[in-house]
């Protein structure tokens, strides 16, 4: 039984890396996002607008509380997840958490491309991003450290360093792993 739960701030390639690593390893993979957007029937901005960050956070909560029951897994989580409740925590019992770690610096370079779909960044100037990213990653930074396994990502904006990144993933994986 396999499960990786895949971490790191908005940007940091977690969906990516995770689809990626999930075919490589021939695992399911699951998108926390896109799993608690099917179960609720919104989006989650809509969860958001609707329940407030504290109720959303709830959801997430009960969703990873469901999907790290699921075998044979490979889990994109939320740049928030590990960071509330006792997340990190069910996680790291469940599982093995790969954390993707990205200077500030790259996220915002991803996340200005992906501009229309996020919605922390609309509005912002790059200078206002950087600034708002440092300050957000450095509040979440002790929660992402908590994971087991912590890759340094560098650029991933082709394919050939989206695959290098996952190998080096699967690497960090294999010889991480104590006894399963």
């Amino acid at each position: 039984m396999t499960r990786i739960f895949i971490i790191g701030y908005m940007g940091a390639g977690k969906t990516t890396v995770g689809k990626k690593l999930a075919k490589r390893l021939s695992l399911t993979f699951v998108d926390l996002d896109a799993y608690i957007q099917s179960r609720h029937y919104k989006t989650i901005p809509e969860l958001f607008a609707e329940k407030g960050e504290e109720g959303f956070r709830e959801i997430e909560h009960q969703a990873l509380c469901e999907v790290a029951n699921f075998e044979n897994i490979v889990i994109s989580t939320g740049g928030g997840t590990p960071c509330f409740f006792d997340n990190m925590d069910i996680m790291n019992r469940s599982g093995t958490t790969v954390y993707i770690e990205s200077a500030a610096e790259l996220l915002v370079e991803r996340l200005l491309m992906a501009k229309s779909v996020r919605p922390l960044v609309v509005g912002k100037s790059e200078e206002e991003l950087l600034s708002f990213v440092s300050a957000h990653l450095a509040e979440r930074e002790s929660f992402y450290r908590k994971a087991k396994v912590i890759y340094r990502a560098n650029q991933m904006l082709t394919k050939e360093e989206i695959n290098l990144t996952v190998e080096g993933v699967e690497k960090l994986l294999q010889t991480s792993k104590p006894h399963e």
